[in-house]
């Protein structure tokens, strides 16, 4: 090979290394760029994943708190149900708890009251005859006392008054000439209340 053969070789060398180092440099380059972008994609792709993961469970959470609240809504409402009825069974036991005692009683003040009508209707002046007669009247007004302070009260109806089904039982009906129909014409029995509720009705006779 001559000389200038070999210079042209060589000049061609030194022409040819610059070019491929930048070739090669630029390969690096697109190839970091490249890895880079893909970091990023993956990691935005791992963001989203996360944030609707977060949201997922953001409304998971949610709906149970609001579950919860239903349940605790429901369970006071419940309790408050209970409280009132309780309060108004005490209430109840209070106001008419007594009431068999009451019915046992009551026969014992009907029997005294027409003993009492009995003495008054005999009319008899007597010393003795009196004095029974004034101790009847006390101790059946002391009854009558202690069974108003605990909230008793009679159904008294008169003759001619309007026969009333929720206060008055009928124990017979009569035609009776001058008495208008359905009106009360004799009273067999008083009634009474207990605190506004009835506890026995008054036994009357009525016109039809």
């Amino acid at each position: 090979m001559s000389d200038e053969q070999k210079i042209d070789e060589q000049a061609q060398e030194e022409i040819e290394t610059p070019v491929a180092q930048e070739i090669d440099n630029n390969t690096d380059v697109d190839l970091e760029t490249a890895n880079n972008i893909a970091k990023e994609e993956v990691v935005d792709e791992l963001a989203a994943l996360e944030a609707e993961e977060l949201i997922a469970r953001i409304k998971q959470a949610q709906a149970k708190a609001d579950e919860n609240w239903d349940v605790a809504l429901r369970t006071k409402a419940e309790m408050e149900n209970v409280r009132r009825r309780t309060e108004k069974e005490v209430a109840n036991a209070r106001k008419f708890g007594i009431e068999k005692m009451i019915n046992e009683i009551l026969p014992v003040k009907d029997s005294m009251e027409l003993g009492l009508n009995a003495v008054i209707e005999m009319d008899i002046e007597d010393e003795s005859v009196h004095k029974i007669r004034e101790g009847m009247e006390l101790t059946l007004k002391m009854m009558v006392d202690a069974l108003t302070k605990i909230g008793i009260s009679d159904i008294a109806p008169q003759e001619g008054d309007a026969f009333n089904a929720e206060f008055h039982q009928a124990m017979s009906m009569q035609e009776v000439p001058g008495k208008e129909s359905n009106t009360i014409i004799a009273v067999m029995q008083k009634g009474y209340l207990l605190n506004e509720r009835l506890l026995r009705p008054a036994m009357v006779m009525v016109a039809k």
